[in-house]
């Protein structure tokens, strides 16, 4: 069979089973090794045998078993970087690059140029600390996680990313008031679905529900930051949180409430759902 068939043939069959066909095409490119280029220029090149039996397999895996395709081939890319993912951390999501991206840009208007202290509070795999540590110099960065087992991979992903990052383990922030640590910049993507909301097989059956559910309401993990915040934050600091598109006015009210001189902004991501909100202290 030919790459050509093998993806629409395979593509087919999870639009037929209300999965992704680009996810056909991802699994041939990683598994083969191959760039965008390269494969365009080898769809009417038949498929090694051995190769072949191989995608299969991961076809059927993310099909018929329903395993993220980021499971099966052992890693994701965030911001660009090579993140190592299985079932005991939260995959990426694009939503959260933009997060990103707007702590780099606040940090830009708050503290251009400065040597600044940033913690990640719920790193998971460490993705969000790693793009940070890496993309601005200036930061010196340290991420929290309740999970040993997430913190291991965290710490892979970061020794493979070359980043430099401080590693603790505790629930949110508990971990930095023990150490009477502080900061110019918290940033959190903690667990925010309600524990009652639906929630794919996909998901739900290969993440952790510790990275998942936040509460009756989802909102329980804002709480726990946002009112011991000011025991690790210097006076002049940020806070970025991303956050279900549903909680806007809930996350304004959390940081009127906590921080109410503070300057407080909800934004939108890039598909114009409410999902991040900076609270910026000057």
């Amino acid at each position: 069979m030919t790459f050509q068939k093998f993806v629409n043939y395979h593509g087919k069959r999870a639009t037929q089973k209300g999965m992704e066909p680009e996810a056909i095409k991802i699994l041939v490119l990683e598994l083969s090794g191959m760039d965008g280029a390269t494969f365009f220029a080898n769809l009417n090149q038949e498929i090694p045998c051995e190769l072949e039996t191989k995608l299969v397999k991961a076809v059927d895996d993310y099909i018929v078993n329903k395993i993220p395709v980021q499971h099966i081939i052992g890693y994701s890319y965030f911001y660009g970087y090579k993140i190592k993912v299985n079932n005991q951390v939260l995959i990426p999501r694009p939503e959260t690059e933009e997060l990103v991206s707007y702590v780099l840009q606040t940090y830009d208007e708050v503290f251009p140029s400065t040597e600044v202290d940033v913690v990640d509070v719920g790193t998971g795999s460490g993705a969000i600390a790693i793009a940070l540590s890496k993309e601005e110099k200036h930061f010196h960065v340290v991420a929290t996680d309740i999970s040993e087992t997430a913190l291991l991979i965290a710490l892979e992903n970061a020794k493979n990313n070359e980043a430099d990052i401080q590693f603790l383990k505790g629930d949110m922030i508990e971990p930095l008031i023990e150490r009477k640590m502080k900061f110019d910049i918290l940033v959190s993507n903690p667990p925010y679905i309600p524990n009652d909301e639906y929630v794919e097989d996909i998901v739900k059956n290969n993440e952790p529900s510790v990275a998942l559910f936040g509460g009756d309401d989802g909102m329980h993990f804002y709480e726990v930051i946002l009112s011991n915040a000011s025991k690790v934050l210097k006076e002049k600091f940020i806070i970025a949180f991303e956050h279900s598109y549903s909680k806007k006015k809930e996350m304004l009210a959390l940081a009127k409430k906590y921080f109410p001189n503070a300057n407080t902004e909800g934004i939108k991501d890039l598909n114009g759902k409410d999902r991040f909100t900076i609270i910026v202290n000057k």
